[in-house]
């Protein structure tokens, strides 16, 4: 039985235990970050190794790789990507060629998810942990370039996941060190905040923000919130995608591990997501997780065949040409 988690490792190869640990919880997928990349040929092997953990080829891999200050594949294996913020005023035609170029960066090493476009608009006085991870400031100019991004990705094979639903922009604090509370009007966060995703409510993925707002639910943040997941990202936004936890082991998150987990799920999520490799962590995590089971794993299925067609043609040196021509400032930087 598919565990309704997704987990990642402590290093750049998987130990015994964590390959045990795997095994027998079945996790429904992975993450990467900085600390299990080295090289080409290592990640193709972690990525393989981890799959084969839980017996399933299928199973999908995650990395944040959006550009800028978030981007765990890194030169010099790798090419550098500029942030979101620097496709504001451009063709919306070169967002969809970063995300296309990105697409091939993941798919050549087997990973099939990619945690981004960032739909969130930031508002004046805000904590900078979005900042110029946000295509602007205007959310229908948000939603134009996140979405051509998107598509870059599907095109390449690469399934996006849109966050941080349903919008981190107003946060005036950096979630992952402290529980940013947002008390704006529920009519100003419904004309600005929520527009992107409700533009994008059609993408098969979507990542939760741990924010609490007071004009919908003052008590929990979204991650934990029934008010908010039901009401909000189901009911406004109108997202019927696969719904998955931002990261439980954030500090806006309080509890331990296993209460985390059981009110992500409570509250909505269809899967919860937990990062930083800690077994003990990831125990607490499997002890409050529950099967991927009817409507949540239907939406995980649906999620991974979106991008089941083969990728589109595509001349990698000629977009990166173009692509560097444009972005030189950055990726020469």
């Amino acid at each position: 039985m598919i565990a309704a988690c997704i987990f990642g490792c402590s290093g750049p190869h998987l130990t015994p235990e964590e390959a045990a640990f795997f095994r027998e919880v079945q996790p429904w997928g992975f993450i990467l970050f900085g600390r299990n990349i080295e090289n080409q040929q290592q990640v193709r092997a972690l990525v393989a190794d981890l799959r084969a953990s839980v017996g399933r080829p299928d199973a999908p891999i995650l990395i944040d790789q959006e550009g800028g200050r978030v981007q765990r594949l890194r030169p010099p294996h790798w090419r550098r990507y500029p942030p979101a913020r620097a496709y504001a005023g451009q063709d919306p035609e070169l967002a969809w060629l970063g995300g296309r170029l990105i697409a091939d960066d993941l798919a050549g090493l087997g990973i099939n998810v990619d945690c981004a476009p960032v739909l969130d608009v930031p508002a004046p006085g805000a904590h900078d942990i979005i900042g110029d991870r946000a295509y602007g400031d205007d959310p229908v100019r948000v939603a134009r370039l996140a979405r051509a991004f998107a598509d870059g990705l599907i095109a390449g094979g690469v399934v996006p996941i849109v966050k941080h639903t349903p919008g981190h922009g107003r946060a005036g604090a950096d979630s992952h060190l402290d529980l940013p509370v947002v008390g704006e009007a529920r009519t100003k966060l419904e004309a600005v905040d929520f527009q992107p995703f409700m533009a994008l409510a059609d993408l098969p993925m979507a990542m939760t923000a741990h924010v609490v707002y007071t004009a919908i639910d003052p008590l929990r943040p979204a991650t934990t919130s029934p008010v908010v997941i039901g009401e909000i990202i189901r009911g406004v936004i109108c997202f019927d995608g696969l719904l998955i936890s931002d990261d439980l082991s954030m500090k806006a998150l309080s509890g331990d591990f296993t209460s985390r987990a059981r009110d992500a799920l409570s509250a909505g999520c269809d899967v919860v997501l937990h990062c930083n490799g800690d077994m003990d962590e990831m125990k607490a995590v499997a002890a409050g997780v529950r099967p991927l089971e009817g409507l949540a794993h239907r939406r995980a299925q649906a999620a991974l065949a979106s991008v089941s067609a083969p990728p589109q043609p595509f001349d990698a040196d000629a977009a990166a040409r173009r692509f560097d021509a444009a972005f030189s400032h950055w990726v020469n930087t």
